[in-house]
C-alpha cells in the first residue's frame, strides 16, 4: 500500500505533518498564544533575565524542538504543540526586541511582518503550488508552513500590541475587537463559503492578538488595565490545559490512524 493509492483524507490522517484543524485546535492555539505572552513577560520581568537573555534561551529550545518535529514522520501530539508553544514565546520576543531594544515603533514591525508573511506565501506557493496544511506531507512544506507560523506570531504580536497599547484601547477591547474579527471569518467562511486557506491563515493571524489579549488582560495590574492574576499562574493554568488538551488530541488522532489504516486501498 503506497501513499498515492490511498484516499486524500486516509492519506491526511496517516501522513500529514501537522494536526486536523477542530474546534480543541483553535482552543490550543489561543491557549498558546496566551502563554506565549505571560511566559515571555515571566522570564523577562519576573524571573528577571532581560529580555536578550530570554531571547536566546527560548531561541534555543525553539531550534531543539524543531529538530524534533522534524524527525518524525508525521504529527505527533507533543512534539508539535510543544513547537507551537515556544514559536509563541519567540515571536513575541522578536517584536519585543525590535520595539523594546531597537526602538522599531509598533506599526513598522507590523508592516514588515505583514510584508515577511506575504513574501513567505509567495515563495510556498510558487514552490508548491498551494497553502493547504492538509497536504504537509515533506519537510520542505513543514518547513514553509513552520516560517509562516513564526510570522503569524510576530506580526500578531505587533500589530495587537500597536492596537491594544499603541492606540490605548486596552486589553479588554482588544479581546473583544480581535474576537469580532475572526468570529467575521468564521461567517465568512460557513456561510459566504469563502476560500478556506485564506480563511484559516487570516484566523491564524488574528488568534495571536487575541490571545496576548486575553493573557494581559488576565496578567497585568489592575493599574495596567488587567485583572492583576499575574505572569506566573496565567501560564500554569494555561499550560495544563494546553497538555489536557493535546493529549486528548493525541489519543483521538492514533484511533483515526487505526481506523484509516484498516480502510480500502483505492483501486
Amino acid at each position: 500500500m503506497t501513499n498515492s493509492t490511498l484516499p486524500e483524507h486516509v492519506r491526511t490522517i496517516l501522513f500529514n505533518r501537522v494536526p486536523e484543524i477542530t474546534f480543541a485546535f483553535w482552543v490550543i492555539k489561543i491557549l498558546s498564544t496566551t502563554t506565549g505572552e505571560t511566559f515571555a513577560d515571566y522570564l523577562n520581568v519576573d524571573v528577571g533575565l532581560g529580555l536578550q537573555i530570554t531571547t536566546y534561551i527560548m531561541g534555543a529550545l525553539l531550534i531543539a524542538a524543531l529538530i524534533a518535529q522534524f524527525v518524525t514522520k508525521r504529527y505527533t501530539s507533543g512534539a508539535y504543540w510543544t513547537v507551537v508553544v515556544l514559536i509563541s514565546v519567540v515571536g513575541t520576543l522578536i517584536t519585543d526586541n525590535l520595539t523594546d531594544v531597537i526602538g522599531l515603533p509598533l506599526w513598522v514591525s507590523t508592516i514588515i511582518f505583514s510584508v515577511l508573511l506575504a513574501v513567505t506565501f509567495g515563495i510556498w506557493f510558487y514552490r508548491e503550488r498551494t497553502l493547504s496544511i492538509h497536504t504537509i506531507f515533506t519537510r520542505r512544506r513543514e518547513a514553509f508552513y513552520w516560517v509562516a507560523i513564526l510570522f503569524t506570531f510576530a506580526l500578531g504580536t505587533a500589530s495587537g500590541d500597536l492596537i491594544t497599547e499603541g492606540l490605548g484601547l486596552g486589553y479588554l477591547v482588544g479581546v473583544i475587537l480581535f474576537a469580532s474579527l475572526i468570529g467575521v471569518i468564521v461567517i465568512a467562511r460557513f456561510v459566504f463559503h469563502a476560500n478556506v486557506v485564506f480563511c484559516f491563515w487570516a484566523a491564524y493571524v488574528l488568534t495571536r492578538p487575541l490571545g496576548a489579549s486575553i493573557g494581559d488582560l488576565l496578567s497585568q495590574a489592575p493599574a495596567d488595565g488587567g485583572l492583576g492574576i499575574g505572569a506566573t499562574a496565567t501560564s500554569v493554568v494555561f499550560l495544563v490545559v494546553i497538555v489536557a488538551v493535546a493529549t486528548y488530541l493525541g489519543i483521538k488522532v492514533g484511533r483515526q490512524r487505526r481506523a484509516a489504516a484498516l480502510e480500502p486501498v483505492a483501486a
